[in-house]
Formats: C-alpha cells, structure tokens, sequence
C-alpha cells in the first residue's frame, strides 16, 4: 500500500520474469512476458491444485533458467475466493504476488487487437501487460489475529444477513395471521415477552383461549418484571378485532416455530462470533484505544481491523479511505463541471462498516455531532444527510488510524482542530 506508481515500475527490470495469470475455479492460464511485454514462452494451463500449483512454480523456475531471469512478479485478479489459496502458496514459495482490478483487465483487454473477444489465454497476457506498466496493488493476506477477525467479521456478516432476513420472514406471517400483535408489542421478538407469547399463543385464536391471569402467569416464565394485566388486556382486545387470515392454522404455527428456532439459533451464534472477536481485537493491542472513542464499539473496532488488516501496512489514512470506495471522483470535461461523488472502488464491506459506523458517532460523539450538523447547516454548499454521513466516516478513519499508529487514546479537545473549530463558530 505504499508503493507509488513509479516505484511499482522501478521493480521491473529486464530481469524482471512477469507471469500473468488468469483465475478460475478449476483450471487456470498462464503467460509469460519480459519487462516490454513480449512472450517469452508458451502459455501454461494448470490445475487448481497441489500438482497444478507445483507445475506453474517448475515452468517459472525453467523459463528463470533459460532465459537469465533473476527475479519474478505473478500478477492475477482477485476473482471471487478461488485466487487466494494460489496466491498464498505462490507466496510461502517466494514469490511476489500482485493483483490485478478485473476492471482495468476489461478495459484494457482491447488495446491489443481491437476486438472484444474475451479467452482466458488473452486475459492472462493483458494482466501481465498491467503489471509491466505498473498497474497493480500489492497482494495482501492478513496473518494471525487480523486473518482471525477478517474470517469472524465475514461470518458476523452472514449471520446478520440471515437473521434480518429471518426476522422480515417473522414479521410477514404475522402480518398474516396477527397484523395487530405488533401494535401492542413494539419492540417485536427482540423482546422477551414478545417472543415468549409467539412460541406460546402467536395467534388472535390462541390468545382468547387464555385468561388474563393464564396470560400474565405464562409471561412470568421468562420476566423477571411482570407485564401489567393493562397490555395484557390491549392483546386481548386487538385478538378479538383481528384481520388476520384464519386459513392454514396449523402450517402457519409449525413455519413460525422454525423461524424462531432459527432466530434463537442466530442469536446464540451472533453471540459467539462477538466474544471471539474481542480477545483477538485484544491481542492487536488496538482494543482500548479503539473503543475509547465515543460510539465506537468493540464489533464496529473488530470489523474495521477485520477488513482493513494490520493498520501499520498504511502510510496515511487516505489509503484507507480509497480502500472503502469513499474517495471523490468528478467527471469534468472543459466548460462542464460535474458534481463529486463517492467512487465506491474498493471493499464494499469496509464502506458499509463505516458507513454504520457513521450513523452510531452522530449519536453518541459529541465532536462528530458537531461536525455533521456544521456540514448539514452551512451557509455555504450544505451537505444532504448521506453526503455528511461519508465525510463523518472518513474523519473516522483519520481519527482510528492515528491513534492505533500513534498509541494515544481519543483526546476530545484534538478531533475537530483550530481551523474547522472557526468555521463552527462563526
């Protein structure tokens, strides 16, 4: 990450052997090219396995041999999953690994012959192209606790997803069969009684069954403070006026257990997932000083560490930010000038972490709260709510990243500086 262009270029020399490869799930295409780009030798098609991987590492070695290489750079894309295990064993072998942007591979895959067609043979001579002119990232696999948090922050995701989709898949049989249940019970099965009564009487015919008082000794079960026999009787009076569906009872019930079981199941492993990530967060040495910023907590810590890797990898922050996608691009062109936006190159799941992340500090940060309503109410060129929203997440990056490099803990009277302090107040 923090290699410039030029110094990326500087690395290849006319003993320089560039391998472009072109990654798919079960078979991949190799080519082999000097530092102007010309075919040194005839293309390699390998498996993705143990015997493919140790023939692309034999024909370097010969091709290094024949032609007085000294050195060697693998480019590839990082499709999908399916470059990493080639990448990491190229790696552990000795050999520099870069990535290609499948983006600049399209685009760039017509320069040679004017035609759009596409092979894998063609693709893996365009990569190796890119990477003689410098056009590449530098590979990067995070190691030991940060590998820890990027598999538990991908796996906190998942769950997360399912359990939201689950929860919409609760919510929409009871808009069903019981639309009004949610009127009386606002916080849904997020509560304890709420979630109780669903295993127990989901149902406008179930609840009328039970009295009050069997209603209220059910509730007892599960908590500690005891729902009034006021909302107990609100249920009751919403049961009797239902619009709720009565056909296909019994399926209903049996598809609402499953949901629930599923929830409670989500639940218990979100649980998991977050335990987990707070002793590797603490074994990174970045737990106390991350979470001494007002409204960053330990999963939102987690999860950036998470996608972003060991922060020391950086030079500045603005990397990050590029990394996120947050970086302002404009499409200008002589008298037209366009508006900025958000370029969203990058990890999708580090712009949507600090995106939430955002949304927590404008609430509980006092400084951050202060700097998004000065962006919302300026006189001059006022942001709209999502374009403040980009600005606080990028200003969190600056403040996280300066206090993991510099080991300090959030100091309040530091965050917004002299100069933005001005423009508040006046």
């Amino acid at each position: 990450m923090k290699n410039s262009k030029n110094d990326k270029i500087q690395l290849i020399t006319h003993k320089t052997l560039i391998v472009g490869i072109d990654i798919a799930k079960k078979v991949q295409w190799a080519q082999f090219t000097d530092y102007r780009g010309l075919e040194v030798s005839k293309h390699l098609k390998f498996n993705n396995d143990l015997t493919g991987f140790k023939s692309i590492i034999q024909k370097i070695e010969e091709i290094k041999k024949n032609k007085d290489f000294s050195a060697v750079i693998v480019g590839m894309e990082p499709t999908g999953h399916y470059w990493k295990p080639l990448g990491a064993f190229l790696e552990n072998s000795g050999i520099k690994v870069v990535l290609v942007n499948p983006a600049h591979t399209k685009k760039s895959k017509e320069l040679d012959d004017n035609s759009q067609t596409k092979n894998d043979r063609k693709d893996a001579l365009t990569i190796a192209k890119l990477v003689k002119d410098g056009r590449y990232s530098e590979m990067y696999l995070p190691k030991e606790e940060y590998s820890e948090l990027r598999a538990l922050t991908l796996t906190r995701i998942e769950v997360s997803k399912t359990q939201n989709s689950t929860k919409n898949r609760i919510r929409a049989l009871m808009d069903e069969y019981f639309p009004e249940f949610e009127t009386v019970f606002k916080t849904f099965i997020e509560g304890k009684a709420a979630l109780h009564l669903l295993k127990n009487c989901p149902f406008p015919q179930d609840v009328l069954k039970l009295k009050e008082l069997e209603i209220q000794e059910l509730l007892k079960e599960v908590v500690k403070k005891t729902v009034g026999i006021k909302k107990i009787k609100e249920l009751q009076n919403v049961a009797k006026t239902s619009v709720g569906i009565t056909l296909g009872i019994e399926g209903a019930k049996v598809r609402l257990k499953v949901l629930l079981e599923n929830y409670e199941q989500n639940v218990k492993h979100l649980e998991l997932i977050e335990n987990e990530m707070e002793k590797q967060l603490q074994k990174t040495g970045y737990l106390e000083v991350l979470t001494s910023i007002p409204g960053v907590g330990i999963v939102s810590a987690s999860s950036f560490l998470g996608e972003i890797g060991n922060p020391k990898r950086f030079s500045n922050p603005q990397q990050i930010v590029r990394l996120a996608g947050y970086n302002l691009v404009e499409n200008s062109s002589g008298l037209h000038k366009s508006k900025t936006s958000i370029s969203k190159r990058g990890r999708k799941n580090l712009r949507s972490i600090l995106y939430k992340m955002a949304l927590v500090l404008v609430c509980k940060n006092k400084e951050m709260k202060t700097l998004y309503n000065y962006l919302r109410t300026r006189e001059k060129n006022p942001l709209k709510q999502k374009q403040a929203l980009v600005v606080i997440a990028e200003k969190a990056v600056r403040v996280m990243f300066n206090l993991m490099i510099n080991r300090n803990n959030y100091d309040e009277t530091k965050v917004l500086g002299e100069f933005r302090l001005k423009q508040i107040a006046a």
